[in-house]
């Protein structure tokens, strides 16, 4: 909703989606680093097996500097089932990357939902 009278920030929406084919950790998201969006908050993050396999999943953040956080370590899904593995917005600065490892390749896909934002505000004025 747009308010007139309190500057805004611009938004952007996007997906981040990851097959994990492998058992390597995987990026899946990188927040921009760039001059117009640098901070995002990751609304959710769903994970679905689709072999009819249980399977596990890691998902971690790394800073730009290269320090590595745990932020799911390996956690169950059931076969056949979506999970999902936030219950509140995680928010990310910029340069900072989500990874995801399957312990099995070809078992697991990752799908998340993020605001991008932009780190200067617009003022807006009614015009109606």
């Amino acid at each position: 909703m747009l308010i007139t009278s309190i500057p805004q920030y611009i938004q952007g929406l996007t997906n981040a989606k990851l097959d994990l084919t492998s058992v390597n950790a995987t990026v899946f998201y990188t927040a921009p680093s760039e001059t117009d969006f640098n901070t995002s908050i990751v609304n959710s993050i769903l994970v679905s097996e689709d072999s009819g396999n249980a399977d596990t999943i890691t998902v971690t953040l790394t800073t730009p500097g290269g320090a590595v956080f745990s932020l799911f370590h390996v956690k169950a899904v059931a076969a056949s089932t979506t999970i999902e593995l936030l219950t509140k917005d995680l928010v990310l600065q910029s340069g900072e990357i989500l990874k995801a490892t399957a312990a099995t390749a070809n078992r697991l896909h990752v799908v998340a939902s993020i605001q991008e934002f932009t780190k200067t505000r617009i003022s807006t004025s009614a015009g109606l």
